[in-house]
């Protein structure tokens, strides 16, 4: 299994990744090449015919929505860097999937590629520094020193500027490959360093054989949970494999039939905002309390909950309370965003079945629902929802408190 399989629907982005990993793999080996060629002009043959422009470059940016796989594009392309499959002498493209580089890389055991993901609002100062120090380290296998930043759009400005840097002066043999949603979620100064790479909305049916061959889900299911995140990979997997995410799903799809008053759409709002507290309580519940016993351990204090910390180490347990609160903050916003994402698409199918579009419905199954509330209003009414549910998001990215936020929401919706 190539390490692009799993890269569902990017044929062209899939082509342009694995000319530039051909190119870096020639790059790697240049020296023996060279060594060669000086032998060859050296026994009196003609000189080699000049190397055309590499496909290759330091520094990737990976955009394209939400669900369109780009950490996938950008873990796939890391592997096939590190690809030492002996297939390659023969010709074959590297990222063969099986040799122990394209393994251990897209395991996230590779030594010499570094996958930094966050559950916290924003990536730092601090964390970015520590990344531009390991960018500068020779890469221990001999072939590329490869950082993957999956949430580039969470650099804060300072963060940015430290990474500009490393970007702009790249050490031998590093790449930079980093993933947003678009280029606006990106300094200006990082993007135009970058090679561009957009991705775009994965087609349903790609998406749903993807569930159906990779994670043993019923086809039935998978087209169901592909068709009703519209084309989104990792949310397609949890609809299909959560029961609790179904029922969360569920509960967001009666949302509009119950903003009749003005108490229903207070009550609404609260249980969306309750449901979302629940989802990061469960997180920290599965998370948090592992965490801090494992830090606990490494800090030397008493066995037990209530043992006593050595002197000196309440410092480090103070900056781990404060990383689960923010990361419990980031949980809640995310899983409201979801909410607000199946909201859309509700409308979406309304709007489709007031103008008698030919589009096919990802809400099939509250299809009663869609055409009940389509039936009691009209276009603009529903557009004026869309719109309504848009600066709901926009509010939650400027940090207005959740439960207000919501609360404007579905009054917006009751008045249409």
């Amino acid at each position: 299994m190539a390490v692009w399989d799993d890269l569902v629907g990017q044929d062209r982005v899939a082509a342009q990744l694995t000319a530039a990993a051909r190119d870096a793999d020639t790059l790697v080996t240049a020296a023996a090449a060279g060594r060669t060629r000086a032998r060859t002009r050296a026994a009196g043959d003609a000189p080699a015919e000049p190397q055309a422009a590499s496909k290759m470059t330091h520094a990737w940016l990976f955009t394209g929505p939400p669900g369109s796989g780009r950490a996938t594009a950008a873990r796939a392309f890391a592997a096939a860097l590190q690809c030492v499959s002996p297939d390659r002498a023969l010709g074959a493209a590297p990222g063969c999937g099986f040799c122990d580089g394209c393994h251990t890389a897209l395991v996230g055991t590779h030594a010499d590629v570094e996958v930094v993901r966050t559950d916290m609002l924003s990536i730092g100062v601090k964390e970015t520094r520590d990344l531009v120090r390991r960018a500068q380290l020779s890469p221990a296998g001999g072939r590329w020193q490869v950082i993957v930043l999956e949430d580039a759009d969470r650099l804060t400005e300072g963060a940015g500027n430290v990474l500009l840097k490393a970007v702009e002066e790249p050490a031998p043999r590093t790449v930079w490959l980093l993933c947003a949603p678009s280029l606006e979620d990106v300094l200006p100064t990082i993007r135009s360093r970058c090679r561009l790479l957009t991705l775009r909305t994965p087609p349903v049916d790609a998406v749903a054989d993807l569930l159906v061959r990779r994670d043993g889900i019923d086809p039935e299911l998978a087209a169901s949970a592909a068709r009703a995140t519209q084309g989104h990979i990792g949310r397609a997997r949890r609809l299909a494999t959560d029961e609790r995410a179904r029922a969360r799903r569920a509960a967001v799809m009666r949302l509009p039939l119950r903003v009749d008053d003005v108490g229903g759409c207070l009550k609404a709002a609260q249980e969306l905002i309750d449901a979302a507290a629940e989802d990061a309580k469960q997180v920290a519940e599965e998370v948090d309390t592992k965490e801090t016993e494992e830090l606990r351990a490494a800090l030397g204090a008493a066995a037990g909950t209530g043992g006593r910390l050595p002197r000196g180490t309440a410092g480090a347990m103070k900056d781990l309370q404060d990383r689960q609160k923010r990361r419990a903050t980031r949980t809640q916003r995310d899983t409201l965003d979801l909410a607000l994402t199946d909201l859309t698409g509700f409308y979406r199918d309304v709007l489709a079945l007031q103008l008698g579009s030919r589009v096919a419905l990802a809400n099939t199954d509250v299809r009663d629902a869609l055409e009940r509330v389509a039936a009691g209003s009209k276009p603009e009414r529903t557009l004026r929802r869309i719109e309504a549910v848009a600066a709901c998001r926009q509010a939650l990215d400027r940090n207005v408190a959740p439960l207000l936020a919501v609360e404007a929401m579905t009054m917006a919706l009751r008045a249409g």
